[in-house]
């Protein structure tokens, strides 16, 4: 053995635990099938702009020891994310809103608002939600459902609203004030210079190999450490088995405009059926950019197919049972550590995916 842990995949959670075996004394090897660190936070320097392109990646928790660890690696901004939502032309605030209620109904008043809002709760007459179309008007009533949630969700989960399960849309935010920031979060920004410096700075000092296929050689990488932490699939590690979990995919269409400006805003989604995008992200105001030229993404969603990168964890019944009995496999993998989004399927947002890494790392550690 030349290593005490083998890393598969340096994403976040990659990242975070090798930084942290480091600092342990460990010696470690990360090993990435792509051609570069950061997994989906990778950023990319396009016409001085940094591109995220894996989608956007907005930095939001209420965690003050993430905050404070992860903010040794890189200085955020201030950038709030405010999305506005475009349904056949018409502009929305996201979230939920007094500029939402009163470009819906022209109420101005908290009262009026309020008042609207529980007007559509009773005419629904739904008490007990049987689905996720159901539990959304049961929330905010049928205008705002059938123009900002129903054709979004439709394209992004490639289901009927009615067929999904109601604990997607466990609550949504709805305010009776002016306030357009989307994340109740203490802290939130994106680190000056992008996400790729970032990691760079965890992976410091640390070994790193990529385009490697850890699985199509996993014989090789296992005998070279004592202990392996997997960051990808959990199905596929068991060359699934017991069955194929099942994900949902993005694509991403990205192009250089010759143009300082193009929607004025980081993020706007597409609330409508028709439009097959569900947003377009322009990447320059996530630093408050004043480039000449701008780069903008329309981000278009897919069912999963192997050889496809997996997004989103389709977390209802039926996959969620597939993935227990996984997790059982994975608890007789005495040698394994298995973590993050792929490895525990279940959608991690970032402060999550790093709390989750040193609470691991935390528990490794202190008890050698």
């Amino acid at each position: 053995m030349q290593y005490d842990y083998l890393i598969v995949g340096c994403g976040l959670y990659g990242a975070v635990f090798a930084c942290e075996a480091k600092k342990a004394g460990k010696s470690v090897l990360v090993i990435e099938k792509r051609p570069h660190i950061g997994g989906n936070v990778y950023t990319e320097e396009i016409e001085g702009i940094n591109v995220h392109v894996y989608g956007a990646h907005i930095f939001h928790t209420n965690n003050k020891r993430v905050w404070d660890y992860i903010t040794q690696y890189a200085e955020f901004n201030r950038f709030t994310n405010s999305p506005v939502a475009n349904y056949h032309g018409e502009l929305y605030s996201l979230p939920f809103n007094m500029y939402t209620f009163n470009r819906m109904w022209g109420v101005v008043t908290p009262q009026e608002a309020a008042a609207k809002l529980e007007e559509q709760r009773k005419a629904a007459g739904i008490s007990k939600p049987r689905n996720l179309e159901e539990q959304a008007i049961s929330l905010v009533g049928m205008d705002i459902y059938e123009k900002l949630i129903k054709g979004y969700t439709e394209k992004q989960w490639g289901r009927p609203c009615d067929q999904l399960p109601a604990f997607i849309i466990k609550r949504l935010p709805v305010r009776l004030t002016f306030d357009n920031n989307y994340f109740n979060a203490r802290y939130q920004g994106i680190p000056m210079g992008g996400y790729t410096r970032m990691v760079e700075k965890l992976l410091e000092g640390i070994e790193v190999r990529l385009q490697v296929n850890y699985l199509q050689e996993k014989q090789q990488y296992d005998a070279m450490a004592g202990k392996v932490v997997y960051t990808g699939p959990i199905d596929a590690y068991f060359d699934y088995r017991l069955g194929a979990l099942e994900y949902r995919s993005v694509r991403f269409e990205t192009e250089v405009l010759d143009m300082p400006n193009f929607q004025g805003n980081a993020a706007v989604n597409y609330t409508d059926r028709e439009t097959p995008w569900t947003r377009i992200i322009e990447h320059k105001w996530f630093e408050f950019g004043t480039q000449p030229k701008t780069v903008i993404s329309r981000e278009y969603a897919s069912e999963w197919k192997p050889g496809e990168e997996p997004y989103y964890p389709v977390n209802d019944e039926k996959n969620s049972c597939l993935y227990e009995e996984y997790r059982r496999l994975a608890e007789c993998e005495s040698k394994v550590i298995f973590g993050g989004r792929l490895g525990e399927y279940q959608y991690y947002d970032m402060d999550a995916v790093i709390a989750a890494a040193l609470d691991r790392a935390e528990e490794e550690f202190n008890r050698m």
